[in-house]
């Protein structure tokens, strides 16, 4: 009995030191959790249709518009012409009063004769003091006095010459005439009305071309150049002109905020008239790949433009894309991507080459 009380004794206290001895031993280290990859939004590259066109108000205008004025002030004695008159080129359109401007001319031409009968007797001195000093009558300070009066006579004569020619044209300006054959648009004067020289008159359109003109928002500007256009008059929707842009304006209307542009109608006929209203029709060529994506895809660090595609297997990589137009949500590019791709639509600054990725949505365009 003793004996077995002193065995179970030492076996507790081997247990309570296998206990002591496991205690201090250091724990055995947790597995590493697994790497946290990036949740990313995605959005699938959308193709364009090629064929899909944008319309526009478009108005009928000539390609050359004149605003004739008279070339000195006066008062207003006739218009000769209404809107819409044909006129042919050189034909009157407008009268001033002319007492002024002849009285003038008739001023210049008396001045003229006057000059002239001096001059005559000038030179009849010349030629008499002349002789007297080859005879040894006269000297040769009178003689010289003689031929710079002369001279300066002369001299006045061709200035009053030149003073009646102004003059006769003065009087000739107040007749105001066509420049070339057209239309009249706008009549800006009244008989009685006094107009300063320059002032507009007249406004005539000339024959010949007719133009559309177009109001093109901004972020259709980049692709108007390219684009196949036609146009469709609101009174004959069933007959379509071929357009070809002629003009973009360089600058933004201030209160509209759209570019001016004007097409050319080589196919108009006589139904084309002027002022008349019409829908442009303006597609991108059926040649031209157009990609859309979100603007927020973009990523550029200096070198151009760039996105970001993922693959399957949850891959970024970092393409360089070509734009071709920037528009309020979206952005169109050329190259760089397929359709049907996904690229990364938020986030695209925290990313880096070969990252991989986590997809939890996808942005719809």
């Amino acid at each position: 009995m003793p004996l077995t009380l002193a065995t179970g004794a030492r076996a507790g206290v081997v247990a309570l030191l296998s206990v002591l001895v496991a205690a201090c031993q250091p724990a055995t280290p947790a597995a590493p959790p697994a790497a946290q990859l990036r949740p990313v939004y995605v959005a699938t590259v959308r193709g364009e249709r090629p064929d899909e066109a944008r319309n526009f108000v478009a108005v009928i205008r000539p390609r050359i518009e004149i605003d004739q004025g008279f070339r000195v002030p006066g008062k207003v004695a006739r218009r000769l012409v209404d809107v819409g008159q044909t006129v042919a080129a050189g034909q009157p359109l407008a009268l001033l009063d002319d007492t002024d401007l002849t009285l003038q001319r008739e001023q210049a031409e008396a001045d003229l004769r006057s000059v002239g009968a001096s001059l005559a007797q000038a030179e009849a001195e010349e030629q008499r003091i002349l002789s007297l000093r080859r005879q040894g009558w006269s000297t040769d300070s009178t003689y010289e006095r003689q031929k710079a009066a002369a001279d300066d006579l002369r001299a006045r004569l061709d200035r009053a010459e030149r003073a009646v020619a102004l003059a006769r044209n003065a009087s000739a300006y107040a007749t105001l005439k066509a420049d070339a054959e057209g239309v009249v648009t706008a009549t800006l004067v009244e008989p009685g009305q006094v107009v300063s020289a320059g002032q507009t008159a007249i406004r005539i359109a000339r024959s010949g071309e007719r133009e559309a003109v177009v109001a093109v928002p901004e972020s259709f500007v980049a692709s108007i150049g390219d684009a196949e256009s036609s146009l469709a008059l609101w009174s004959a929707p069933d007959r379509r002109y071929r357009a070809m842009l002629r003009e973009l304006s360089p600058v933004a209307d201030a209160a509209t905020r759209t570019y001016t542009a004007r097409f050319s109608l080589p196919e108009a006929d006589d139904a084309v008239k002027l002022g008349m209203t019409a829908t442009l029709a303006s597609a991108p060529p059926r040649s031209t790949a157009a990609l859309r994506l979100p603007l927020s895809a973009l990523f550029n660090q200096g070198n151009g433009p760039s996105v970001w595609t993922v693959d399957q297997q949850g891959l970024v990589t970092l393409r360089p894309v070509e734009v071709t137009r920037y528009e309020a949500r979206e952005v169109v590019v050329k190259s760089g991507v397929a359709e049907g791709e996904q690229v990364v639509a938020l986030g695209v600054h925290k990313l880096e080459p070969g990252q991989k990725v986590r997809v939890v949505s996808q942005l719809g365009l």
